[in-house]
């Protein structure tokens, strides 16, 4: 018997609730000063953990910078607003979901 997804009533293997959550998602990016000279970048919205881990890792190898997560967020040491969102593009997000 094959199991039924209770919100858009498509067979699981077939459903496209995780697609459209996904569409519909804003992920914002934002730099903020700390303290002297020292700067953060931060990224938030993005709502799976598994997705968070390997988004932070990712980003980590690609910027060459350190980074953690705090409360859902990833804060990455630095200024790379302008790479953050370029990579997202890259991995597939829409221009209209960054902000």
């Amino acid at each position: 018997m094959v199991d039924i997804c209770n919100v858009c009533g498509l067979p699981k293997d077939i459903c496209v609730c995780e697609k459209i959550n996904t569409e519909q998602r804003k992920v914002y990016v934002a730099e903020k000063h700390i303290k002297g000279p020292m700067f953060v970048t931060t990224l938030s919205g993005v709502e799976s953990e598994k997705d968070l881990e390997t988004l932070l890792k990712d980003l980590k190898k690609k910027l060459a910078c350190g980074g953690t997560l705090k409360d859902k967020e990833i804060v990455l040491q630095g200024k790379h607003k302008k790479k953050v969102v370029k990579f997202l593009l890259e991995k597939g997000y829409d221009n209209s979901q960054i902000s």
